[in-house]
């Protein structure tokens, strides 16, 4: 390969998945990453910021909105990992926010991007919406028409970010409504 072809050379694509599982040593995070390629993850190695480092150089980069079956995932293969951490501070802060909207009858509550509404009177989920993981319509159909504390936990059934988000959700309405 002569100079004017290295230099023609397509650059590589960067992998901006906007979070990483934490491992205290090497041999687990590259057995994390082992796992989660094997099951068909797009996940990469990666040096973790230096703030976020526990001991160990290597971390394992995976697309945050997957968050919740990559940890479904190492937990069933024994994976020991100590913390899935978002890369941005935006991110994680919008993690965190968890606002409701009175509509009178019905009560809206919202965690980062999702919001589950429910009927103040029966504890019937009326609506689910937000988000665009592809869990969302399998979660749509699990949860609507159910008493909010005999639905199934979204964190159990989905998949990404969004179940993960929407179980805020349903665990704040739970706590306002038994208070209603």
């Amino acid at each position: 390969m002569g100079i004017r072809n290295f230099l023609k050379r397509e650059k590589k694509e960067s992998f901006e998945g906007s979070g990483l599982v934490l491992c205290t040593d090497v041999k687990r995070a590259i057995r994390a990453e082992r796992v989660l390629k094997d099951a068909g993850y797009a996940v990469r190695l990666v040096a973790p910021p230096i703030e976020l480092r526990k001991g160990c150089d290597l971390a394992v980069e995976i697309y945050l909105v997957e968050q919740l079956g990559i940890e479904r995932l190492l937990k069933e293969k024994n994976v020991d990992y100590f913390k899935v951490a978002p890369l941005k501070i935006e991110t994680s802060e919008l993690l965190e926010i968890v606002k409701t909207i009175d509509f009178g009858r019905y009560l809206m509550v919202r965690a980062g991007n999702m919001k589950l509404s429910f009927d103040k009177e029966s504890g019937i989920i009326v609506n689910i919406s937000g988000g665009g993981c592809p869990d969302i319509p399998y979660l749509h159909v699990e949860l609507i028409g159910k008493k909010i504390t005999e639905a199934k936990k979204p964190r159990n059934i989905g998949f990404t970010l969004c179940a993960l988000m929407l179980g805020r959700a349903l665990d704040e309405s739970i706590v306002i409504w038994k208070g209603f």
